[in-house]
């Protein structure tokens, strides 16, 4: 039986309600999207998942705002129903030299947990995105409301020159990368 993992690729596109961050003439909604057509396609090409996206095309709006459609993300997972949750974003500050990968999971020692230090080495070793760690954070809605193990993965710093540059020019790394953890957090060998 395949394990069901639901991609959700944060935010809507260019230019619509819940747009997401923007830096170094890069959009988190365009991002967000094509690090889920990655790690679809490579989570497609191996027999022990079964996938489903979010936005599955690069026009997809989910919700009228900011609320619906974060309802919308978490009903199409808790409807069909997904084993794990994996929502794909990208992260900003004013500070252009904070950078690095952070994970955040609803709650410590948990599942999520698990998951996401096994994605976050994935990432690090695959990429030179930096671990700035696994976060707790129970008021995200994705994680407050998913039925099964979930994480919200904030990819690196649009707002970062550094990281901006892996997240234009190496995508599919950091994709790669956290295709190799979730084989890692079950014990799988790449096929």
């Amino acid at each position: 039986m395949a394990i069901k993992i639901f991609i959700d690729q944060g935010h809507n596109p260019t230019g619509l309600h819940n747009a997401g961050a923007v830096g170094n003439g890069l959009y988190e909604g365009d991002i967000n999207y094509q690090a889920g057509i990655y790690l679809a396609n490579l989570l497609a090409n191996d027999y022990r998942f079964e996938v489903r996206l979010s936005r599955p095309t690069p026009t997809t709006v989910l919700g009228t705002n900011t609320s619906t459609s974060l309802a919308e993300r978490v009903r199409m997972a808790n409807q069909w129903p997904a084993n794990y949750f994996i929502s794909l974003h990208c992260n900003a500050n004013v500070n252009p030299n904070v950078n690095g990968s952070e994970i955040y999971i609803y709650q410590f020692n948990t599942q999520s947990n698990w998951l996401a230090q096994h994605i976050m080495n994935g990432i690090v070793r695959n990429t030179r995105l930096r671990d700035n760690g696994i976060r707790e954070n129970p008021s995200l809605y994705v994680l407050r409301n998913t039925q099964m193990p979930a994480v919200l993965v904030e990819m690196g710093y649009l707002t970062n020159f550094n990281d901006s540059v892996i997240l234009r020019d190496n995508l599919w790394n950091v994709a790669y990368g956290i295709y190799l953890g979730i084989l890692s957090y079950f014990g799988f060998m790449p096929l």
